[in-house]
């Protein structure tokens, strides 16, 4: 199965070697909660203007795309993507680029209170609000003329890193359970979800551990992909159990970077409650939990080093591995799945 995605992604990426990237970004209006969200777009363009980077900045590589270039005819397919815990809707655009080009429209959205720019701790420990944003991104491209005509509501998926894997397991029909993720921080203190969750102060009181606990699933959501997620332990059981659209789990191998997100404890312990009949794992032993965002500059991490050398982890990968190559694997993983599950064309 592995080398028939690897020949599948190889001629998909030949067929597709020239096809051009559009990319938006527009702002969806606060909701009731004051909760305004910043929204990214790439999607398959017909022709035309110059191409720009964007996600560029002093230590990740950007993507070339046609701001505001003209959508390609037709109906694509959705793809949702929901960034980790301070990450931003650029974390995951080298993936955003690849499925564009295959003919998928891509939407990123930043979490209020957990992105780059705004670490709010009182928005950010709202966590509900994170699947519900990613929820409101589809009701505003689908209400949206300009959208709603090359957009196919009916195959959704959704994509997430780290927390916000955690956040497209919640659309998918997962139920975060307060006490019992209390209970086993108790047991695994150093997990990442575990520290996070403190910072917030999520689930604090008992209105915010009623709202934790509330069911998000969006039934427009047809599959979902989480990259190395976290707060995985703190799912009901049963709730994993009936999930019925199909899930990709994929998994850093190598606890190098952040061994406090270890695939043992949080990936592979989702893999064991979530149906075996629709569920994919997949571990990838050169990945660490950073190789999901995007490729780091040459001389990046002695940047980091000298500036902040606690976020040097964000260029590490497994020993002698190529960030490049494990986006590689990944797209092709991913790919393959979607393929499968909510394909491209019709």
């Amino acid at each position: 199965m592995r080398h028939v995605a690897l020949i599948l992604f190889a001629g998909l990426a030949a067929a597709h070697a020239d096809a051009q990237v559009g990319f938006r970004q527009f702002q969806v209006p606060a909701s009731q909660q004051g909760r305004g969200l910043e929204v990214a777009v790439w999607y398959p363009s017909a022709a035309g203007r110059a191409s720009t980077l964007v996600g560029e900045n002093a230590i990740f590589l950007g993507q070339s795309v046609h701001v505001d270039a003209q959508v390609a005819a037709g109906h694509h397919p959705l793809v949702l993507l929901s960034h980790g815990y301070s990450g931003n809707w650029s974390n995951q655009s080298w993936l955003a680029v690849h499925l564009a080009r295959l003919g998928y429209i891509v939407a990123a959205v930043n979490h209020p209170g957990t992105t780059t720019r705004d670490m709010d701790v009182a928005r950010g420990a709202q966590l509900w609000e994170r699947p519900r944003d990613v929820s409101r991104t589809i009701d505003a491209l689908s209400h949206d003329p300009a959208w709603s005509a090359v957009v196919s509501t009916d195959r959704v998926a959704a994509i997430g890193h780290s927390l916000g894997g955690w956040t497209v397991v919640e659309l998918a029909g997962g139920r975060f359970d307060p006490d019992r993720f209390d209970a086993d921080c108790k047991d695994h203190a150093s997990l990442a979800s575990c520290t996070a969750y403190c910072a917030l102060g999520a689930g604090n009181d008992a209105a915010s551990r009623a709202a934790l606990g509330q069911r998000l699933k969006d039934p427009r959501i047809k599959a979902v992909v989480s990259l190395d997620l976290g707060f995985a332990r703190g799912f009901d059981n049963s709730s994993l159990a009936r999930i019925d659209i199909p899930v990709l789990v994929i998994a850093a191998g190598t606890p190098l970077s952040n061994p406090h997100i270890p695939a043992l404890l949080e990936s592979r312990h989702l893999v064991e409650l979530l149906p075996p009949a629709t569920t994919r794992y997949v571990e990838i032993a050169s990945a660490a939990h950073f190789s999901f965002l995007p490729t780091c500059k040459p001389g990046a991490a002695d940047l980091l080093a000298k500036d902040s050398p606690d976020d040097v982890v964000v260029c590490r990968d497994g020993e002698a591995a190529d960030r490049e190559a494990i986006h590689r694997q990944a797209a092709t993983e991913i790919i393959h799945f979607l393929t499968a599950m909510l394909p491209a064309s019709r």
